[in-house]
Formats: C-alpha cells, structure tokens, sequence
C-alpha cells in the first residue's frame, strides 16, 4: 500500500480537497486503484450536528455516514463509494480509545496521546486504506489522505505526531507528504510572496514531516525565480515546487498537475508499477474542461434556500446543477435567492430585498428548492413552488423541497388548513440528535410506467438513492392528491413512504425525498437535476419523445448492461445536437 499524506499551510480552505481528489483521479488514470481518507481534527464524531456556515454541507455517504463535503469530491473524482469510516475525526478517535480502556484493553497502563491515540490513529488508516471502494471489490493500491486545517493548529497536533512515526512504519518508499501552502499575490506591487510558504514548510518540518512536493495555490502562475526561491528555502528540487493556479474550472486542476510531472514524481518517488499507455481517463477530462469553457447558450436556476450566504452550503447541489448542465451543452447561472426574502413580512422590513428576490425568481429558466431543516424560511420556499406550479416553471423540490411542495397543493388546491401532512418517522429519537435520521442507501420503487423520472432513470423498475431525513409525508392522506393530479409515483419496499411527486399538466414539478445529487458524476448527471436542466432550457419533450435512454446509474447496477463514460459523452452530445 503507498500512503500520500496531504497537509495544508498559511490558511485553511486553500483547496486541499480539490488537489488530494486531483492527485487521486490522475493515478487512478494510470491504472491504479485508489481509496481517500479525510482527517478532520475537531471533536464531533461526524458533520451531521453542523451548521452548513460552519463547515458547508453534510455529505451523505450510502452506508448512512454523514460526513465531511471533501470526501463529496473524492466520490466525484474519482468515482468510487466510501463508507463513513473514510472520515476520521479526533471525536470518533478518542471514543475508540477511551471504549478500549474501559473494556481494560490496555492493562492497567496510563492510556496517554502518545503512543494510545497515536497508534489508534495509524492502525485506523491502515485498517480502511485496505477496504474497496470500487465496483470490482479489489482492494486498492493507494491511499490518499488529507488532513484537515493548518499545519500548527493545536488540535490537529496528535495527527501530525502519528504520521511522523507512520513515515518509518511503512518505509520511506511506501509514504509521501505534499503540502498545499498559498503564494500570495499583493495587489500594490503585483510580486508573488514565498515567505507564507517558507514559514509553513519550516514549521511542518519542525514538527518530523518533510514535504516531497510543494504545491503553491497562487492566483497566477509561478514564475521560474519564485519556484527557485521556495525550493532553496524549502528543502526541496524545483520541479517538486508545482503550481496550482487558478483556473476556469476544478476539471482542470489533475491536468493541470500531470502537466507538470506528478505522475512520473510518483512513479519514482513510490516505486509505482504504472502503465505507461495513453490516459484514456485523463482525455476523457480534459474533453470535459474544453467542453465547459466554450459553452455559450445559458440556463439559469433559481436556488430557493436559507444557507445561500456561503455556496459550499450546497456544494453537491450545485455540482450536481453543473454535471447537468454540461452534459446538455448549456452554461450554468445559479442564482441563490434567501427564502426568507421573498415572504410576505419582507416587503414591510426592507421592500427593496424583497422585490430583488421575486425578480430573480420570476426572471428564472427553472426553480430548485434543496433540503434544509428548521422552520425559518419555510414559508419563502412554499411561495416559490406555488409560484412555479402556478406558472408552469420547471421545478425540483429535494427532502425539504419535496415536502413542501406537498404542504403548497393541500394549502392551494386541496384547501387544508391545520392538517398534519409531514410527520415524525420511527427512526427520529428526539432525545438525541447525532445520527438519528433516516440516512443512507434505501431503494424506492416506481409505481407506475409513465412517471417522467422513471424515464430518465432508463425505465427502471427501482432506484437505490440516498437519503436524510427525520420526517416524511403522511401516507394517509395520498388518495386526495392523486384525484386532483398530484402522483406519489415512487414508494419505498414497504409502500408505507412516499419517495417521489410529480404533478400532471406540468412541464416538469417533480419532488423526491431522498439527495439524488450526492450520487450525480462529471460523466454520470443525476436524472432528477438532468430533467431540471432539459426542462429549464426546453429540450425536455424532445429528450423523452426520441428516447434517448440515459444511464447515469448504470456504474453502479449489476442489473444493467453498463455503457463506457465515452459512449454517455457521446449521447449527450448527439441528443443536445437533436434538441437544436
């Protein structure tokens, strides 16, 4: 197994997830087999008691995990499933410890961070580096791993300290550090600045790690004198000095280091048994970076939420937007509008916000209300799915969204007041909150035939979607909405919970219950994001009526002949073409 240990320097969020993923998805092209771990050194067990402004969205995993938005990346990039013991905090680590003294695992010794914690924390990567994660069940060759925050801080101290005896453990030849640190560019004098870099590097190898490569996160490229600069201050050679400027988008970025010798460095430094052929997986990105920077035709969506002050709040949702949009051949404009702005209590406090929100809602191609939990703003996302049933705005409600838009119709159309229509589920314990809800890979059936996300998921009879969730709406009361056209077309196995709406004589209102956005690929767009998308920029009846059958969950079916991610990049491009 060959261990790279990804570290971070100068400030947190330097974009260590994207460049760990990166580093992942241009060895994974070489024909390895690659899992990912990420380190969070706080003392939360898992992400699900967070606040999305605290470290943005809780990623949902099959086997129920809720975890940190970095392993979203890792499954995206290079496509593979994680458990949620990919995610390692200093909570989950100190309650497997203090479980093994209570049970009298370590004799009467004095149980202390080093060596207790820090051998937990080794045995702990060496345990899930070993387990598959992709559909082959081989067992991987690589393991990435990042550590979360920045190198000093105090809480991420006994991590360090375990990779610095882990690096002897497993030999020098099996472990490699890189140290993502920030070239800052002050914009008085337009001069790039190493000593950040400098600092950072000197403080890591102060503490036992020394980085084999130097990757700068620079908003320009490096010049030749500044890589000079920092190998000579840094204890390394210039070409292990690589730059990560920024660019037009995120697909660029295992390009952008295999351009600059990562690969052949890996396979010197770590004795990589690498194939030396073409890297069919690597074209297949950069067609996608080309595809993404020519875009001209624009598709706009309206973002209905309460957390649209930070993205990363709905980071999946957006990239599930993109996968979509993309694969349609349309540029992509979200436009994030607070919920709480367009309720009526809004035009008495501040009139001007809430006309700018009403304007971009109604200015909208397609309407999208994700999951959220609490009551605030609640009564913004039901206005806005009224408007665009209304209207016959396409429209995606997720969780949240889902089962508001079933509180709209009874309001609107059924004439309910006062009855209870989103109830309490067996799983919710309300004693306690961490991992409490209904999470996880739980299969919803399709109940009819011309149910229109049935069609773009390629006519299944099922699909196996993750969910979390601590209500659900009431099944009691589903005859009344199917008299007035109002589907519950996907239950689960039971036929006790209602999974999936969609509302006759619509363009396109749809709702699910579950996060079909934590399973959406570059290649593989999630069907319910992918009909947003087609009905927003009008190719949705064409789509359907030429049958052109998309397989994005056919990775991850046995029951289906799978299609090669060239072949998918090849109908979307025909049935875009068919479109215009």
């Amino acid at each position: 197994m060959k261990y790279i240990l990804v570290t971070g320097g100068v400030i947190s969020g330097i974009g260590k997830g994207i460049i760990a993923s990166s580093v992942g998805t241009i060895l994974k092209s070489c024909g390895l087999h690659v899992t990912a771990i990420k380190i969070d050194p706080y003392i939360n067990i898992d992400a699900g008691t967070f606040s999305p402004y605290e470290h943005g969205e809780v990623f949902v995993l099959d086997d129920g995990g809720e975890v940190d938005l970095d392993l979203g990346n890792y499954e995206r990039f290079l496509d593979i499933r994680l458990t949620k013991d990919n995610n390692l905090t200093t909570g989950k680590i100190y309650q497997s410890v203090i479980n093994k003294e209570r049970r009298g695992d370590y004799l009467g010794k004095t149980v202390q961070v080093v060596p207790h914690i820090t051998d937990a924390i080794q045995e702990w990567v060496m345990r899930q580096a070993k387990v598959p994660v992709d559909d082959d069940d081989v067992e991987p060759q690589v393991c990435v791993i990042e550590l979360g925050g920045t190198v000093g801080d105090i809480e991420s101290m006994p991590f360090i300290e375990a990779f610095r005896q882990f690096q002897f453990k497993v030999k020098r030849e099996n472990f490699c550090n890189i140290h993502v640190s920030m070239v800052p560019q002050p914009s008085a004098t337009g001069e790039q600045k190493t000593k950040p870099t400098q600092n950072s590097v000197r403080e890591l190898r102060g503490l036992g790690l020394s980085p084999d490569l130097v990757m700068c996160r620079c908003s320009t490229p490096l010049d030749n004198s500044v890589k000079e600069k920092i190998s000579m201050f840094c204890h390394v050679e210039p070409e292990q000095v690589i730059c990560v400027h920024d660019v037009s988008s995120i697909y660029r970025v295992p390009l952008l280091l295999e351009d600059q010798g990562v690969v052949g460095y890996f396979c010197r430094r770590l004795n990589l048994p690498i194939e030396t052929r073409p890297r069919k997986m690597l074209a297949k990105w950069k067609e996608m970076s080309d595809r993404s920077d020519r875009l001209l035709e624009q598709c706009s969506i309206a973002l209905v939420g309460k957390y649209t002050k930070f993205s990363d709040s709905y980071a999946s949702v957006i990239k599930a937007l993109e996968h979509s949009a993309l694969a349609i051949s349309h540029k992509l404009e979200v436009k994030y509008i607070d919920s709480a702005d367009l309720e009526a209590g809004m035009l008495q406090e501040d009139p001007v916000k809430y006309h700018e929100a009403w304007q971009k809602l109604c200015s909208a191609d397609g309407i999208l209300v994700p999951g959220g939990f609490g009551v605030r703003g609640t009564e913004g996302k039901i206005q806005a799915i009224s408007w665009a049933r209304k209207q016959k705005k396409p429209f995606l409600g997720v969780c949240l969204g889902m089962q508001l838009a079933v509180c709209e119709f009874a309001r609107n159309m059924l004439d309910w007041k006062g009855v209870t229509l989103v109830i309490d589920m067996p799983e919710h314990n309300p004693g306690q909150m961490g991992g409490t809800m209904r999470l996880g890979k739980r299969r919803t059936i399709f109940k009819t035939k011309n149910s229109i996300l049935r069609k773009l998921y390629g006519d299944v009879d099922y699909v196996e979607e993750r969910h979390r969730h601590r209500f659900e709406v009431n099944p009691e009361l589903k005859q009344h909405f199917e008299e007035k056209g109002f589907h519950f077309v996907g239950q689960d196995v039971e036929g006790e919970r209602m999974e999936v709406i969609e509302l006759l004589d619509h363009p396109y209102f749809v709702g699910v219950q579950y996060h079909p956005e934590f399973t959406s690929r570059p290649i593989k767009p999630s069907p319910p994001y992918l009909g947003l998308l087609l009905a927003a920029a009008g190719g949705l009846p064409a789509y359907l009526q030429k049958g052109c059958r998309l397989s994005p969950r056919e990775t991850y079916s046995d029951r289906s002949g799978s299609s090669s991610p060239d072949s998918e990049i090849a109908d979307f491009k025909l049935c875009s073409l068919a479109q215009e």
